[in-house]
């Protein structure tokens, strides 16, 4: 294994922050990982990472090297993409996390079809609508619905994300169609227990204004798809992303409400950490799933064709 080897296991060990942990997400011995740092270190002539038994921190020159071996990295998988020939295919395996209900519903679709286009790829995904730690956990990219506050990622745009408010026939009929917002107040309401605000939900009127409605819910949630199936139950509204209810809303399963009014829109996202280099195989894939969803994505292209 040669310095640039080296110099990636080292950057491994400060982004997980530590030897142990950089060692199970490089599925290597973590006597491995000590034997290649002390390597480097003694080709340098500097220690780089300060070592204890269960923690590291690096050094002065430890700060400084780092910085620049991703200034270099990031070169390298630069030019390796330039002048490679046109029938290099990416290998290895990309680490990838994303929400559940998401996950299943699109992005495994779209995942059976990169992964056939390029069969010598592995793939590790986590399906988990918490934010994960990218760099923690040792994940090449990320797949996030909403807005990005994370100074340290750098994201690129894939598609928009609608929000819907709905309910079922059944329970419109027996409580009545809010004519607006304020209206919700008198309704039984289904909420994403992951939502940024727990206590009021926020609408556009035509004219832009925005109207922000305190809210007390009946059921609160952590899946999209269970509260999506108790609104068609008749427990209540619901106000998520069209990706999980328009199959319930061609249906007439569920139907709109207060179309009059939106919900501010969201985005979705593939990001990564700014401070790695992005692989060959994590660039074919952005581009790969910024063309199979499209803008608008086809689930409101279906909803879209269905109201006219």
């Amino acid at each position: 294994m040669g310095q640039l080897e080296n110099m990636q296991i080292f950057i491994r060990v400060v982004e997980a922050g530590g030897i142990g942990l950089a060692a199970q997400q490089l599925n290597i011995a973590k006597s491995a990982v000590s034997r290649r740092l002390a390597e480097l270190e003694n080709l340098l002539g500097v220690t780089l990472l300060n070592r204890t038994t269960r923690t590291s921190s690096l050094t002065e020159a430890g700060r400084s090297y780092y910085t620049n071996a991703l200034s270099i990295l990031n070169d390298v998988t630069t030019l390796d993409a330039m002048t490679s020939a046109p029938q290099t295919f990416p290998q290895g395996t990309l680490r990838l996390t994303a929400p559940l209900s998401f996950g299943l519903m699109h992005l495994a679709p779209a995942l059976d079809s990169f992964i056939k286009e390029h069969p010598a790829l592995n793939l590790q995904v986590d399906f988990s609508d918490q934010h994960i730690d990218l760099i923690e956990g040792g994940y090449d990219l990320a797949f996030r619905i909403g807005n990005l506050e994370n100074s340290s990622l750098k994201a690129r745009r894939i598609t928009s994300i609608n929000l819907v408010m709905c309910a079922s026939p059944d329970y419109l009929n027996q409580r009545g169609l809010p004519e607006q917002p304020s209206d919700l107040k008198q309704h039984s309401l289904l909420r994403y227990s992951l939502e940024d605000n727990m206590n009021s939900w926020t609408f556009m009127d035509k004219e832009n204004k925005e109207i922000t409605i305190p809210i007390e819910a009946k059921i609160h949630a952590d899946n999209g798809d269970f509260l999506r199936d108790m609104a068609i139950s008749g427990h209540g509204i619901i106000n998520l992303p069209s990706f999980i209810v328009w199959k319930a809303l061609l249906r007439k399963e569920l139907v709109p409400i207060l179309p009059e009014y939106s919900t501010p829109p969201k985005n979705a996202y593939v990001v990564y950490p700014k401070t790695r280099y992005i692989s060959q195989k994590s660039r074919l894939l952005i581009d790969h799933l910024v063309e199979q969803f499209g803008d608008p994505p086809y689930w409101d292209k279906h909803l879209q064709k269905c109201s006219k």
